[in-house]
């Protein structure tokens, strides 16, 4: 194998696929970059085996020529070391030949590194995937979509599957929900698929984070392929596959309360603001806890109380409150991460009561719904 390519080129195909290469892998071999070279162009490939990134450089891009093959074939180098010299290299070019037993040469101006190389055939395949069951989505609006959710997974594997993001697909709408079982991030937008098909999966939060990092700011088409086990993103020259969690997600519907007793429209703007000051005497004491209190006149307290620092209190004024009177307590994290991932300047609170969750959306959007659950103080 033999190649020239251009370095910028190279670099970022090597920074998307290491996302998936895990430095802590059962498989000697995953710890590596595997390097094709076909007539085409060159592929890269990172794996974890639970998530796998494919990127493809073309030979020729817009007309300019990004890679010369000058022999095809095929290598796995290690990513760690390979990652780190192609962004050191020190010239616009980078030549790749790999010799007898996979010693594999790369040049570049004066400098040259010799990496031993793997057999590229023992690299595991990646997984085949029939694609007639496939739906289409703006790539901005898909990582809007993961950026409002995914926030809300659980961190811990006792319950795996809540580690995960629920993806329901049916009538030609995308439904994604996480919670962690204190908190619940809905968001919901119209697709087109290429059948009335209806799924209901569970993907990492880890995976969606990443292929989030990896895909632009464009509002170009990614296709998206189901299958029992995997999920595939295809963008412009790049594959992600994702494993998909095994088991059944709770039916969170029923968490969400159709009534409430007291409606509060406020600027988001001005609650966050208010709601972090309030955490910052709160943070030491039992996980940052936050009161909010209804006054008259359509104001409402945000206060917080740490007996060995101190308390703080601020009134802010909301734009329109109505029904029962309240005081309640929650996570200023919690209520702070669902604000951000809201867009709007207003939102409406909807609560049912000091104990039970409360519904956080933005006005004239229904789309997009945050719950939380609030904290017992006693």
């Amino acid at each position: 194998m033999k190649f020239v390519i251009h370095r910028d080129k190279l670099v970022q195909s090597v920074q998307d696929v290491m996302k998936a290469v895990s430095s802590r892998t059962t498989i000697p071999i995953l710890t590596g970059i595997k390097i094709v070279a076909h007539s085409e162009g060159v592929t890269l490939t990172g794996s974890d085996s639970d998530v796998s990134i494919e990127s493809f450089i073309p030979t020729e891009e817009d007309g300019n020529e990004i890679v010369e093959i000058i022999q095809t074939g095929s290598i796995v180098l290690q990513a760690r070391f390979f990652s780190e010299i192609v962004k050191k290299l020190p010239m616009d070019l980078v030549e790749i030949e790999v010799g007898n037993h996979h010693s594999t040469i790369i040049r570049s101006g004066k400098a040259e590194f010799s990496l031993i190389g793997l057999d590229a055939e023992e690299y595991p395949l990646l997984p085949q995937i029939e694609e007639e069951n496939l739906f289409k989505i703006p790539t901005d609006l898909l990582k809007t979509m993961i950026r409002q959710t995914v926030f809300a997974v659980s961190t811990s594997e006792t319950r795996p599957i809540l580690t995960g993001v629920n993806w329901k697909l049916e009538n030609n709408e995308l439904i994604c929900i996480a919670t962690d079982s204190h908190r619940l991030a809905l968001r919901k937008a119209p697709i087109t698929a290429e059948n009335q098909s209806s799924y209901n999966v569970v993907i990492p939060g880890k995976s969606l984070n990443e292929l989030s990092k990896i895909l632009d700011d464009t509002n170009e088409l990614i296709e998206i392929v189901i299958t029992e086990n995997q999920v595939l993103f295809k963008a412009k020259n790049l594959l992600f596959f994702s494993r998909l969690l095994d088991g059944n997600y709770p039916d969170t519907s029923r968490l969400i309360p159709n009534e409430s007793k007291t409606n509060m429209t406020i600027n988001s703007k001005d609650f966050l603001q208010a709601i972090d000051r309030a955490s910052l005497l709160a943070k030491e004491a039992r996980n940052n806890v936050v009161k909010l209190s209804t006054l008259s006149g359509g104001t409402v307290e945000i206060s917080s109380n740490s007996p060995e620092i101190g308390k703080v209190s601020e009134e802010i004024q909301t734009a329109d409150i109505t029904g029962e009177e309240l005081k309640i307590s929650f996570s200023a994290k919690y209520v702070m991460d669902a604000l951000k991932a809201l867009e709007g300047t207003e939102i409406n609170v909807n609560f049912t009561g000091a104990m039970r969750p409360f519904v956080i959306r933005a006005t004239n959007d229904d789309s997009i719904l945050q719950l939380i659950l609030p904290v017992r103080t006693y």
